[in-house]
């Protein structure tokens, strides 16, 4: 993004409200919003946001994860599958349980 093209005056947007709208729907672009020359605000195509938003959360697990494998708190991928394992013998049980 070129910030030299993405920075507009609040002025701007009350005079262009719907074609700076459409220009960022359709162009997936954001906008910075100045008042008395000083950045204010971001106006962003909702998907851009959308797909922002969801690239923090991804990160955010990332970190986590991240952390709570330095502190050693993670299972091994065979332990997990004899977890799994041994829920699905549990529900078969349950279920034949049941049937009789």
């Amino acid at each position: 993004m070129k910030f030299s093209k993405a920075v507009k005056p609040i002025s701007y947007l009350k005079a262009h409200a719907s074609e700076v709208i459409r220009n960022v729907s359709e162009n997936q672009d954001t906008l910075i919003i100045t008042h008395n020359g000083e950045a204010k605000v971001v106006l962003q195509d909702v998907k851009v946001y959308e797909k922002m938003q969801e690239s923090i959360a991804l990160l955010k697990i990332l970190a986590l994860s991240g952390k709570e494998l330095r502190k050693g708190k993670y299972k091994t991928l065979e332990k997990t599958f004899d977890n799994v394992k041994n829920r699905i013998n549990e529900f078969k049980q349950g279920q034949r349980e049941v049937q009789s």
